[in-house]
């Protein structure tokens, strides 16, 4: 995976970007305008507002791209997995991603994942979606979940040239609202699932290769 980051300092907060992680979701740019100015230079001010709203602003970045040093977060008990309209997959918790080794690669809180399949930093997205044409409402297909007791971190593998395979408590949230929970399933990362969010076997069919 990509890394990009930059870093602001200020008297109060410290704020970091990693730009390759900034799909412009301006999440920030909405919750606190004196801060987060995009256009200008620098585009983060951290003294601009206190440090409680610049930290609470930075957590609602949904891709993890803004941090502020010194703010330790901790992910709720069921993570959630937002389904975005012709986007990624929005996911919140206490969250590990692992190659199908079982090596974790990346250990966080928030993160946007790619469903389109033609993001340039795989797993996470990186808005190829729009590029590619992406086009999905994000609403929930046939529940696909297991149920039974798991652990409060969730678990997403990375299937070889396959889905993102989710392992622990979790609740799928599609655009519409619709919701589905359970402690296991398996997520479309092609692009091409006939019953997305999840993963109904079509890559093997068009060769997706990841």
């Amino acid at each position: 995976m990509i890394e990009k980051k930059y870093t602001y300092a200020g008297a109060q907060a410290t704020v970091t970007y990693d730009l390759a992680r900034c799909i412009h979701a301006a999440a920030c740019v909405r919750g606190l305008p004196a801060v987060f100015e995009a256009g200008r230079s620098p585009w983060i001010t951290p003294d601009a507002a206190p440090a409680e709203a610049v930290a609470e602003a930075a957590l609602h970045c949904p891709t993890g791209a803004l941090r502020v040093l010194g703010v330790h977060e901790t992910g709720a008990d069921e993570a959630v997995v937002t389904v975005v309209a012709d986007g990624p997959l929005y996911v919140r918790g206490r969250l590990h991603v692992l190659l199908a080794s079982g090596e974790i690669i990346l250990e966080d809180t928030r993160m946007a994942l790619c469903r389109c399949g033609a993001s340039k930093n795989k797993p996470l997205c990186d808005n190829s979606h729009r590029d590619a044409g992406f086009s999905d409402p994000g609403v929930l297909g046939d529940p696909k979940l297991k149920e039974a007791d798991a652990s409060t971190t969730l678990r997403i593998k990375l299937a070889d040239n396959g889905p993102l395979l989710l392992e622990g408590n979790v609740r799928i949230v599609g655009a519409d609202g619709g919701a589905a929970a359970g402690v296991k399933c398996a997520l479309c990362r092609c692009g091409q699932s006939k019953n997305k969010p999840y993963c109904d076997g079509t890559h093997k069919l068009i060769g997706f290769v990841a």
